[in-house]
């Protein structure tokens, strides 16, 4: 689906703007759209939790799947943020790499 393949290497923490809050792996450029939407109200705050994290074999299947499933823009200034959906496999591989990155 998405033409712009995007390689993740943060961790974020993102609050949604009924204040519930998840972690999500992702890149400077998704950062970038997560602060932007923070700013225009789409959610409510995104913190980095951790920069440069190791390319694993986790971190490489949550992004295929994340690049096969949802076209990234380019662009920081986004109409909307999208909040990408998981399955459970996807939340496992979540909790994954939030382990080999000790972060709880």
């Amino acid at each position: 689906m998405a033409g712009n393949y995007q390689v993740f290497n943060i961790i974020e923490e993102i609050t949604r703007n009924d204040g519930s809050k998840y972690k999500e792996i992702g890149n400077l450029l998704h950062n970038g759209q997560a602060e932007y939407a923070a700013e225009a109200g789409m959610i409510q705050e995104v913190r980095i939790l951790k920069i440069n994290i190791p390319h694993s074999n986790a971190v490489q299947k949550y992004e295929e799947y994340v690049n096969e499933h949802y076209d990234i823009p380019s662009e920081i200034a986004i109409p909307a943020f999208q909040e990408w959906e998981k399955t459970p496999a996807m939340d496992e591989l979540i909790q994954k790499i939030l382990s080999e990155n000790k972060v709880s």
